[in-house]
């Protein structure tokens, strides 16, 4: 009889289960959701939700498609508010979704699109007029970026626009800043995110890096 062989693996060291490979129609994994405005060539303004936009320095590089009204109005008129929308907006985000600006709507995959071009009372959203640029911020947005597209191309695939856009000024929700101070509170600030096109918040905070300018926890140890 075969005799069973001690496992090498220490209590509570346990190996990890194997990853499967597979192949995801999408890569959305858990990334910030923004509202777009942008100006028509006919003066009136644009309204389109994205989730693919990253930040570095006073940079947000953002993804879009190609045949999109927002990519063409971009490329021509290089100035837009990137709105950033918390978590219990998502029900907004989504009746965006399914408008378009372009009076010929492009090909949406199988999701039925509409051609809207008043977006703003279809969401049901406030334009608010903006300080250094021609496109209104969305007023309930808690946080507003004004800023203009330096760079607008193609990605490796030809398939979408990549936009590197500059920010000139930002707009924060009195209740978001740190008083007396520059800084957004974490704490107070929820981004909506898309997961895997389903729409989440954060949760609980588990803690803050070393570089952060607001590390509450570190303070909270000082004073005790």
């Amino acid at each position: 009889m075969r005799t069973a062989q001690p496992s090498t693996a220490r209590p509570g060291t346990e190996q990890p289960a194997e990853h499967l490979t597979i192949t995801p129609s999408i890569l959305y994994f858990g990334t910030p959701v923004v509202l777009l405005t942008t100006e028509n060539p006919d003066g009136s303004f644009n309204l389109a939700p994205m989730s693919s936009a990253w930040a570095l320095g006073d940079v947000v590089v953002l993804g879009l498609g190609k045949d999109g009204r927002t990519g063409q109005n971009l490329a021509a008129r290089p100035e837009l508010v990137i709105n950033l929308p918390e978590p219990g907006q998502w029900p907004a985000v989504e009746r965006l979704g399914r408008l378009t600006g372009r009076p010929s709507p492009a090909p949406s995959g199988g999701r039925p699109i509409r051609y809207e071009p008043a977006k703003f009372e279809a969401a049901g959203l406030t334009p608010r007029p903006s300080r250094s640029v021609r496109p209104p911020r969305v007023a309930e947005c808690p946080i507003q970026l004004e800023a203009r597209a330096v760079r607008v191309g193609t990605d490796v695939a030809g398939d979408f626009l990549i936009v590197e856009a500059r920010v000139l000024r930002v707009h924060a929700d009195p209740r978001l800043v740190v008083p007396g101070t520059q800084h957004i509170e974490p704490a107070a600030w929820s981004p909506l995110i898309y997961n895997f096109r389903h729409y989440f918040g954060l949760g609980p905070e588990l803690g803050h890096s070393g570089i952060s300018e607001t590390p509450r926890q570190a303070e909270a140890a000082a004073d005790e």
